[in-house]
């Protein structure tokens, strides 16, 4: 790794993007790879510099808004001059929260984000469950921006089953939310 490459040469090389508004079109630049950096993102969704948490909130929402996943299946902090990669332990953000509001198309879900992202649930925006092979465990996920993901926090998610409705499916039952006049499903409880 370059020493221009620390966490706060990045920030420094990103202090234009303090005054505009919206998140910065790190899908449109392309600049050279400059190595890894010691950053992981937990499962918790904490970021972490040489194995310690960053705590500055600003910080880490900066690094968020210059996040890139790539086709390689990395991730990487992208400024107009560099390209570092990071760890992503599972999903880059978490879903923090979720409402339901009132949309042009009926009730929608609106999920906050541990970094301050707000995404309505919706076809551009979906819902996925994931099994997981090794635990069987299902985990719900849903896309923020272009392929990055939040885990739905595990509270968010059961407010989510308080709110489906049950559909006998063969099996079991399976439970779907609706936002924006689209149904998500968010699993089957499998039946005796």
């Amino acid at each position: 790794m370059s020493n221009r490459s620390r966490p706060e040469n990045i920030a420094s090389n990103l202090e234009f993007l303090k005054k505009k508004k919206g998140l910065p079109p790190v899908h449109n630049w392309n600049p050279p790879f400059c190595g890894d950096i010691d950053m992981r993102i937990s499962r918790d969704g904490r970021w972490h510099y040489n194995g310690s948490p960053i705590g500055r909130e600003s910080m880490v929402k900066l690094f968020a808004s210059v996040l890139r996943h790539d086709d390689d299946g990395h991730y990487y902090l992208v400024t107009p001059v560099e390209k570092v990669r990071i760890q992503v332990d599972d999903a880059p953000f978490v879903a923090i929260s979720a409402e339901v509001r009132d949309g042009e198309n009926g009730p929608e879900y609106v999920f906050s984000t541990n970094v301050g992202d707000e995404v309505v649930l919706d076809k551009e925006h979906p819902l996925v469950i994931k099994k997981y092979k090794d635990t069987g465990e299902s985990v719900p996920y849903i896309r923020v921006r272009d392929r990055l993901n939040a885990l739905v926090n595990r509270n968010v998610f059961y407010q989510l089953v308080e709110d489906a409705s049950a559909v006998d499916v063969e099996g079991g039952v399976e439970l779907t939310i609706s936002s924006q006049g689209r149904e998500y499903s968010l699993g089957v409880v499998e039946g005796d």
